[in-house]
């Protein structure tokens, strides 16, 4: 074994040792690199870089990793994740995420799929909340489910209740029909919509 591969494995046991007592926690890829010094602990994957965190998988290009017990999660560059148990896949070009909070946040062209309710949505920035099962929308935001689609600049979506509110000059065209208001809220069981203020629409029979 040369002295590159004995450096990368001291450096992966002890990057191990530190995660002992936090939650399942594996990764894997071409290089590593990082330091453990008090303060400053961070550990870098590149190439192929992956890491597990009890049910989510998070795949870069680049992926820096800080604070105690590997708190935090830096993605960059081809960042695709999915928490398997809730088959929520997403990608974008930037992933930041909070182990202990279990917050992530995307930036830039983001796509966050929820699988079991079969949405698909878009924007240049998302903050999914794993533990609330909230996640908030931002910029230019598209929503997809079924014959429906959904636009605004801001949108929250509340799985358990599978509620989403738009605001920021709203838009939702059910087939044929459009509605437009100040705020819309849909029923994504029933794809019911309700609206609020300057509501307008057409509905084409």
């Amino acid at each position: 074994m040369n002295r590159c591969r004995k450096a990368a494995l001291v450096v992966a046991c002890l990057f191990m040792a530190a995660s002992a007592g936090a939650d399942s926690f594996s990764f894997k890829a071409d290089k590593m690199s990082g330091t453990k010094a008090l303060g400053r602990e961070i550990t870098i994957l590149s190439g192929n870089a992956e890491v597990r965190s009890d049910n989510l998988v998070l795949r870069a290009d680049r992926i820096e990793i800080q604070g105690d017990n590997n708190q935090f999660i830096d993605c960059s560059g081809n960042v695709w994740g999915m928490e398997e148990e809730k088959e929520i896949i997403f990608q974008t070009d930037r992933l930041r995420y909070d182990r202990n909070l279990k917050i992530a946040r995307l930036e830039g062209s983001a796509t966050l799929e929820d699988k079991k309710n079969e949405l698909v949505a878009k924007g240049n920035f998302i903050e999914y909340d794993d533990q609330a099962e909230v996640t908030v929308f931002q910029i230019s935001v598209r929503l997809f489910k079924d014959d429906m689609v959904c636009r605004s600049e801001y949108a929250v979506y509340r799985r358990n209740e599978k509620l989403l509110d738009l605001s920021g000059f709203p838009v939702v065209y059910k087939k044929d029909d459009e509605f437009r208001a100040d705020r819309i809220r849909v029923d994504l069981d029933t794809d019911d919509v309700s609206m609020e203020g300057a509501v307008s629409g057409t509905i084409k029979n």
